[in-house]
């Protein structure tokens, strides 16, 4: 019997895959867990045009992140922190000052969790963050840290 699997279900497949399930299994679990609906012409159909949209909806999260890339690479974010002597700072910057930073100052709006930090800035400069953007796509975000 042909099904198309509504969630993942192990040792079958993955959600919208459509797969040959012996009679028994499908009609006594798969169907009334609503794991799976029958790989009628309509479900089918339905079926591609879901694998449609989300294909389109990815493409269009791609174009996205790689405009967002594309921005980060020209600007250059101004975090103020207070800092002793010797040019280093009371405690460290974090990435959700960074990230609420550049929110203020350039309108681009970036999860914290995105920002990677090799290391945690403790000191006044000018630092260089990668930026992962999802799609295996990163950017570049200069980050200057001045003193109060």
């Amino acid at each position: 019997m042909k099904v198309i699997l509504q969630q993942d279900v192990r040792g079958q497949g993955k959600k919208g895959q459509l797969i040959e399930a012996s009679d028994g299994y499908a009609r006594n679990y798969l169907l009334p867990r609503k794991l799976a609906v029958l790989a009628t012409a309509e479900n089918v159909n339905t079926m591609k045009m879901q694998e449609k949209a989300k294909l389109a909806q990815q493409a269009a999260e791609k174009a996205e992140a790689e405009a967002v890339a594309a921005k980060l690479k020209d600007l250059s974010v101004k975090v103020v922190a207070k800092g002793g002597s010797n040019g280093r700072l009371f405690g460290a910057v974090t990435s959700k000052e960074i990230a609420d930073a550049l929110s203020a100052q350039h309108g681009i709006t970036i999860n914290k969790s995105k920002l990677v930090q090799e290391e945690p800035i403790k000191a006044f400069g000018g630092y260089d963050l990668k930026v992962k953007l999802g799609y295996e796509i990163t950017g570049t975000l200069k980050v200057i840290v001045a003193e109060s």
